[in-house]
């Protein structure tokens, strides 16, 4: 049986291994249809560096006969590709792991990431170069390159590369992006940039050495001054077709790999777990690192994406997201689908000031995805859902980890335990502490001020997702409900919250009164009584600015 090939990245190492391969060497034809440099991006773990590493081997000319690689794959079916295999001198560079805390750092690893494809390039010092081109090749070998010298080096290795094939020169950069976010995250993202741009440009603007040029990331930074200088750049995102098959697994290659591994009795919860992206307009994209770990786990079913990331600047975004992206995230959390602009171009410093960028960002990092989109009045329109349950639990996790970190006194667990025993002066009297000490002036908004309670106490209950099924603004008897507590264990009682601000006239108490009424008269308590449920916990929640008013009731049925 053949190995599972976690974190195999060298497309030679998993053929020549024995591990599964998820054919996508078709990839080459799109390659080889589109135009003289392509810019690919596709969320983490999408299969984007063994597809750059498939296309070095497929291209790249060498003392070694590389056939073997692809004699039985689909692009071996078609003649016309075959007659590129092994022609070109490559350029393969990969920034996947430039991540430092300062700029010095991360110049170093770029200079070391260069050193490495220069030394697989050695033997061009065996070959007729000038004496000045011996020493700057030495001089990057030792990573002592000046800041110009290294900017300028892979235009200097392609030159030499070049003249010594006398062929042109096919470029892949893999992962472009990452430094620059971590420049941003870290404040030192005008150094990155200028760098990056120095380092791209020189070797992909107008180049009659250029064969082709593939770049792969996660975003389109065209406007942060990369690629504003590239008139021949192909720009593929998420939502455009060409390659939507290339990266990530179809429905039946999910299915063709469960069966090989015998775990087809667990396809369907696979499916729910991580299925649902959509990749231009193929719908039923698997994410294929969840799929892989799911299959070596013999079909158990984890969080294996999201935990390979610590996710700091999704998390950063939405903790400091407006109310109302905070209200429509809830919507998407609970299976609602929200139509938001889609910006396909984004620089990291606009995310400082134009919150509406947060769902761009979202969808090309794989955190939603799209049912439809559509280009109207100058505008891309996506209608955007959570694709599948891994993504939809580790929104649970990070809304209920900002809550509690925005709490003092580590009150959240009492808090949480008041509300399911029905003790109403402990759940008064930490969630007016709570309120007092965690939300600010700008998430009181005068016109849905309702609303900004409803999502701070929902930010709260997330965390007893495990016990308990959230729901929210769902319809139940004869109206909809605030949030409602479903307990996933028989003898744990329902909870149902109403919340109401105090109009002119009212009191806190009167205020209170009239939720809770409003629970009776509406009958919300039907969902629950039709499921069995025989105890129920309710509360009416008033709100004052920032005074708190509670009342509750219990309700006891006989089963």
């Amino acid at each position: 049986m053949k190995l599972i090939p976690i974190g195999v990245s060298d497309y030679k190492k998993l053929i020549e291994g024995g591990y599964y391969y998820v054919d996508k060497t078709l990839l080459i034809e799109e390659v080889l249809k589109s135009g003289e440099v392509v810019l690919v991006t596709r969320p983490r773990r999408f299969g984007k560096t063994l597809n750059l590493s498939m296309l070095r081997y497929f291209f790249e000319k060498s003392d070694q006969n590389n056939e073997h690689l692809f004699n039985t794959t689909a692009i071996w079916d078609y003649q016309e590709y075959r007659e590129w295999h092994a022609q070109y001198p490559v350029i393969f560079l990969s920034f996947r792991n430039i991540k430092t805390s300062n700029w010095q750092g991360c110049y170093e690893q770029f200079a070391f990431t260069i050193y490495e494809e220069f030394n697989r390039h050695r033997y061009l010092l065996e070959a007729s170069l000038e004496p000045e081109e011996k020493e700057i090749f030495q001089i990057i070998l030792r990573r002592k390159a000046s800041p110009t010298e290294l900017a300028n080096s892979l235009q200097f290795l392609a030159k030499l590369l070049e003249r010594h094939f006398q062929k042109k020169v096919i470029v892949l950069i893999d992962e472009y992006d990452v430094p620059i976010q971590t420049a941003y995250l870290h404040g030192f993202y005008p150094e990155a940039i200028e760098f990056l741009k120095s380092l791209l440009t020189a070797i992909l603007k107008d180049s009659t050495i250029l064969e082709k040029g593939v770049i792969t990331g996660i975003l389109t930074l065209a406007k942060a001054g990369i690629f504003t200088d590239l008139n021949n750049l192909d720009v593929f995102n998420l939502t455009h077709q060409p390659m939507a098959d290339t990266f990530g697994f179809s429905e039946e290659e999910v299915h063709q790999l469960l069966d090989y591994y015998g775990i087809q009795k667990s396809e369907e919860l696979i499916k729910a777990w991580y299925d649902g992206y959509t990749f231009g307009t193929m719908p039923g994209i698997f994410n294929p690192w969840s799929v892989l770990k799911c299959v070596k786990a013999k079909g158990a079913l984890d969080m294996y994406w999201v935990n390979t990331s610590d996710n700091i600047l999704v998390k950063k975004l939405i903790a400091r997201a407006s109310i109302d992206i905070k209200s429509d995230l809830e919507m998407v959390i609970y299976d609602k689908a929200v139509e938001q602009p889609i910006n396909e171009s984004i620089t990291f410093p606009d995310l400082d000031h134009r919150s509406e960028l947060v769902w761009s960002l979202l969808l090309f990092t794989g955190y939603l995805t799209y049912r439809s989109c559509e280009f109207t009045e100058g505008k891309k329109m996506c209608s955007l859902i959570i694709p599948n349950q891994e993504i939809r639990y580790l929104y649970i996790q990070m809304l209920s980890n900002i809550f509690q970190e925005s709490v003092l006194g580590g009150q959240v667990e009492n808090l949480l335990k008041s509300i399911t025993l029905g003790d109403t002066d402990m759940f008064s009297r930490l969630l007016q502490s709570f309120v007092l000490n965690s939300m600010s002036a700008y998430d009181l908004p005068s016109n849905e001020p309702e609303k900004s309670y409803h999502l701070f106490v929902l930010g709260l209950l997330v965390a007893l997702s495990d016990s308990y099924e959230v729901k929210s603004n769902r319809e139940s008897g004869l109206g909809r409900y605030d949030i409602m507590l479903i307990p996933k264990k028989e003898h744990n009682p329902a909870v149902i919250m109403e919340f109401k601000i105090v109009r002119p006239g009212e009191t806190l108490e009167s205020a209170a009164r009239k939720a809770l009424d409003q629970i009776h008269e509406k009958q919300y308590a039907q969902e629950l009584s039709a499921k069995g449920i025989a105890s129920i916990i309710e509360y009416g929640i008033a709100f004052e600015g920032k005074s708190i008013y509670i009342k509750s009731n219990q309700l006891e049925h006989s089963k």
